[in-house]
């Protein structure tokens, strides 16, 4: 990610926390957005031109999208007023700003809890896995299987997202997908998503006390996400971003099997 990207995603953050009356209607309307400027190579070009002057690109935001609701609007032009180091960069960023717009309108609801349980079924699930990130498949078919497979067990927000995510993958793996979301939902919210991996699940107790100590190491409130990974045998790994904390038996029998053999 460029610097001009990391700007320009800070800047369109701080219009979307700016702008009133968002709704799930708002974040239908910015991933239909997304879609248009990311199927078409000459629109999502121009938008992302830092030659072209920011008032001839806002000017045709209000050209292609004039039929939509003043708060998308505005958060489309803030968008195209930006620079961005790529046009694959914007449409990211329109995407987020719709994965956004759905966790601020469900705010009372554990949409990052629940996506990342679909990525778990999806994980689990080779052939729903192939049937949501394959290439050939069908769009509108896509999204309709994911609507299909979450039903009513988890928020509109959530159906919301996963669906809209997988119609336009962009070359990107499905849990990658539901990964980013994830992320970006816990950070609209104030969080950071701590991966932990465990033989079993861990005890309520446990996870307040680790919840409690990850907070005091990185500032803020975190998450917790369990993943029950049989090879980690005992003890945990907990995966925040990049950095990984591996307390499990299984990283220190590998440790001790390194010394052993050097």
């Amino acid at each position: 990610m460029g610097s001009a990207t990391t700007q320009a995603l800070a800047a369109s953050a701080q219009a979307l926390a700016a702008t009133k009356d968002l709704n799930l209607d708002s974040a239908a309307e910015l991933f239909s957005a997304a879609r248009t400027i990311g199927e078409s190579a000459q629109l999502s070009g121009a938008l992302a031109d830092p030659t072209a002057p920011a008032q001839a690109r806002t000017a045709l935001v209000a050209s292609v999208f004039g039929g939509a609701s003043a708060p998308v609007t505005s958060l489309l032009t803030a968008v195209a007023g930006e620079r961005w180091s790529s046009a694959s960069d914007l449409v990211d960023g329109v995407e987020e700003l719709a994965i956004r717009a759905a966790a601020v309108a469900a705010a009372k609801d554990d949409v990052a809890g629940e996506l990342f349980g679909f990525s778990r079924v999806v994980a689990a699930n080779p052939e729903l896995e192939l049937a949501l990130g394959s290439r050939l498949g069908d769009a509108p078919a896509k999204a309709a299987l994911v609507q299909q497979v979450l039903g009513s067990q988890v928020s509109p927000a959530t159906v919301l997202i996963a669906s809209s995510l997988v119609r336009q993958s962009r070359e990107r793996r499905v849990r990658q997908l539901f990964s980013r979301a994830i992320d970006i939902v816990s950070a609209q919210a104030g969080r950071t998503v701590a991966t932990v991996y465990t033989a079993a699940p861990i005890a309520a107790t446990q996870q307040t006390r680790l919840r409690d100590a990850l907070a005091r190491r990185y500032g803020g409130e975190i998450s917790i996400n369990q993943v029950i990974d049989p090879e980690v045998i005992g003890g945990l790994r907990v995966q925040i971003a990049d950095d990984v904390i591996d307390g499990s038996i299984s990283a220190r029998l590998a440790e001790l099997r390194q010394k052993l053999a050097s």
